[in-house]
């Protein structure tokens, strides 16, 4: 990812961190008529951190955010900002800033103008303006912008005036729809790499939507994956990534989503499409064999990089298609019955289509899954 094109200075990080704000919902919920927008959540949004709601459009990520902005009545349920209940208060009581996909800038303003905007609604002196004002176009090296109107700037520059006017208000909380959605994709990853230096120079709450995977690993402390207005999971991406909650979580989070082979379970075997066999590694046979009452049908899942392709591997597989990333070479892999998973293998290796081969699977990155419930199967079952 691109270096951030500036490095605040020490003075600026510790003036800009005066508002500091935890965010609770408890029970919190949304409906248009009979139809839910968010079922009942609880979540808490601890102090400084940076959280990323994740989901598919119309799962409820933004409604969430402008409950939390209160630009959305909540219909049940109560928000709370460092401990004070402001489920019915105004936006302009509740000390957090917005920023909009679409930037939200005054045309007629020139970039000084728009970042002192919020500044001279709420009366500030004129000095005062002037000074927070340099503060954050010194931290975002935006002063050769000031004199610009937004009419006249790319959409990166648009997107740092917003965020500047965002910043000099001092919020207790940042919070951001979809901001880099309208920028071209070298933007996006600078950007992404600027708001995530500034928000670690700031320690500031940021609550952050995305339908993008990738940016919510990249920039996300925790992730909230959403689909269907409920939260599917909570936890860091690391948790999110390599140990998902249920079916929906493994399939959308990865590029591609997580290897999904449907079998029988019994005796410390799962029987897969095709005929293949794969031995449980010897931790999660007792698991298994209490999860599913001795055997049943169960989803495999892993990583393709959790794939190991060897000739003397326990699964069979015919070599469907080859794709090439750069660093190494993805396998598309048919078990059967065009049952296809992926592997991640050697960019030097080539494996032409219709290849016969073998793989085993790290059993550290092996998960289970149940059919019926599309739940993980969790450790936490051994009896």
């Amino acid at each position: 990812m691109p270096q951030s094109v500036f490095a605040p200075p020490d003075e600026l990080c510790i003036s800009l961190r005066e508002n500091m704000a935890t965010i609770e919902l408890r029970q919190v919920e949304k409906k248009f008529g009979p139809n839910y927008a968010v079922r009942p959540m609880d979540l808490t949004i601890k102090d400084g951190e940076f959280l990323v709601l994740l989901g598919p459009s119309g799962c409820g990520k933004t409604t969430t955010l402008r409950m939390i902005s209160g630009l959305e009545t909540v219909t049940g349920g109560n928000i709370y900002l460092n401990q004070r209940n402001v489920t019915w208060a105004k936006p302009s009581e509740r000390d957090i800033a917005f920023v909009f996909q679409f930037f939200a800038l005054y045309p007629h303003l020139n970039a000084r103008e728009n970042i002192a905007f919020p500044l001279q609604a709420q009366q500030v002196p004129r000095s005062e303006v002037n000074r927070r004002v340099e503060e954050v176009v010194r931290l975002l090296r935006i002063e050769h912008l000031l004199n610009q109107r937004p009419g006249s700037l790319s959409s990166g520059d648009q997107q740092r005036v917003a965020l500047a006017r965002a910043l000099v208000r001092r919020p207790a909380a940042f919070l951001m729809d979809e901001p880099l959605g309208a920028l071209d994709a070298d933007f996006r990853e600078t950007m992404r790499a600027e708001i995530k230096h500034l928000h670690i120079a700031q320690h500031a709450t940021t609550v952050y939507v995305t339908h993008d995977q990738i940016e919510a690993m990249a920039m996300g402390d925790r992730i909230v994956v959403m689909s269907a207005a409920v939260v599917q999971q909570v936890g860091t991406p690391a948790e999110v990534y390599y140990d998902p909650a249920n079916l929906f979580v493994a399939r959308f989070i990865g590029s591609p989503g997580m290897n999904l082979m449907s079998g029988k379970y019994a005796e410390g075997v799962v029987v897969l499409p095709g005929g293949g066999r794969y031995p449980v590694p010897s931790e999660w046979q007792p698991i298994l064999s209490s999860a599913l009452n001795g055997s049943g049908d169960v989803i495999v899942g892993f990583r393709p990089e959790a794939a190991n392709v060897s000739e003397d591997a326990p699964i069979p597989a015919e070599v469907y298609a080859s794709d090439l990333h750069g660093g190494f070479n993805m396998l598309h892999l048919d078990l059967g019955d065009n049952n296809i998973v992926h592997a991640r293998t050697n960019r030097q290796i080539s494996y032409p289509i219709g290849t016969k081969m073998r793989f085993g699977l790290d059993p550290a990155m092996v998960r289970f899954f149940n059919p019926k419930t599309e739940a993980a199967i969790r450790r936490e079952v051994r009896q």
